[in-house]
């Protein structure tokens, strides 16, 4: 018998905890936009027209240190690259219903979450499905920085420069336990943070802008990252016998 597509309302249920873990991410992001000066409806805006943390972050900084276009840009496209090799991969693991509009139109709700979420589904994923796993995500995501930016209007300054700590302590939470697994994740976030660190403190460096400078860092520390703990192939990971057998077949 052939196995019945998702349904939109298994993708929702799916995608719940994802929205609930979002809106507390993302009210941490209204926060730092009110602090940056900027208005509720632009932080809504934002969030609405991205669904990134680490992108929207890095853009806000341009924003606020008044940075060039090609300098967003440039930023943007390094930091969100893995999205479309999760895209390249996920394209795998959907059916006949995702036609090429649809692929267009969805393709923007892909997040590290989804996409495992997506990936780990024992039978392909139809448009239905991956648009209820993309639903509650996205409302917590923007409800949540509602809520941060209007909080941030409302609340005294100590109190909101206090909560605007909830995104970085996000961003911690994403690298600590990979960097404790892998010698080379903790590598490249020791490169990035020692040349964040020189770019900002040291004189020489002033030309460059903030936005610059992150690229920088993320592009040399990710190189030599690779460079120095390269991934090992899967046939390298074989035993002898199994590639024997591989090569004989």
């Amino acid at each position: 018998m052939k196995k019945q597509a998702y349904t939109f309302r298994e993708g929702f249920s799916d995608g719940i905890p994802i929205g609930l873990g979002y809106l507390s991410v993302s009210f941490g992001f209204g926060i730092a936009v009110i602090a940056a000066g900027l208005s509720p409806l632009i932080a809504v805006l934002i969030s609405m027209t991205n669904e990134t943390s680490a992108g929207q972050k890095a853009g806000l900084d341009i924003i606020v240190a008044c940075g060039g276009l090609i300098e967003m840009i440039l930023t943007q496209f390094i930091i969100n690259l893995r999205y479309s090799l999760m895209g390249i991969s996920l394209s795998q693991r959907l059916d006949g219903s995702f036609t090429t509009p649809w692929r267009m139109l969805l393709s923007f709700s892909i997040t590290d979450e989804i996409f495992a979420v997506a990936s780990t589904k024992r039978h392909k994923v139809g448009v239905k499905y991956f648009a209820g796993l993309a639903t509650a995500p996205y409302v917590g995501w923007t409800l949540g920085t509602l809520l941060g930016a209007l909080a941030g209007t409302l609340l005294p300054d100590v109190v909101r420069n206090c909560l605007g700590l909830m995104l970085y302590g996000m961003f911690i939470a994403i690298i600590i336990p990979p960097a404790r697994r892998e010698r080379g994740v903790l590598f490249a976030v020791c490169v990035a943070v020692g040349l964040s660190c020189l770019f900002h403190y040291v004189p020489f460096f002033s030309f460059l802008s903030g936005g610059f400078a992150l690229i920088i860092s993320a592009v040399v520390a990710a190189a030599l990252a690779a460079w120095l703990f390269p991934v090992a192939s899967p046939k390298e990971d074989l035993p002898v016998e199994a590639c024997d057998e591989e090569v004989a077949s």
